[in-house]
């Protein structure tokens, strides 16, 4: 825990991508990051920015998806420190950027 001298540390690279590892598409029941959904992980300055896409702009748990993450962040990383949560489209999603281990999961 941070002391009044000392800011709160921003959690490495690895740990919040382990973090995102947990997030689970309930569609799918797949984590966001081995479906491809995951596209970019930041961190600059006090700044940590995620953008994630969804497999379609119709996705009925978009939004699910997006309050999953920033709570998980959230619980991880403490004011001030700051979260850019994204939702992109560009390029759009498509099953090739799965890992290996979703597709074997879905037998692609």
């Amino acid at each position: 825990m941070p002391t009044a001298s000392s800011p709160p540390s921003i959690p490495d690279k690895e740990t919040i991508l382990a973090l995102l590892h947990t997030v689970i598409d309930p569609e799918a029941g797949m984590n966001i990051v081995d479906l491809g959904l995951l596209y970019d992980l930041t961190i600059e300055g006090d700044t940590v920015r995620v953008a994630i896409t969804m497999t379609s702009p119709a996705c009925p748990m978009g939004d699910m998806i997006l309050d999953d993450v920033e709570a998980k962040l959230r619980r991880a990383i403490a004011s001030p420190i700051h979260l850019d949560i994204q939702l992109v489209w560009s390029p759009p999603w498509d099953p090739s950027m799965m890992s290996e281990e979703a597709r074997q999961h879905f037998a692609w």
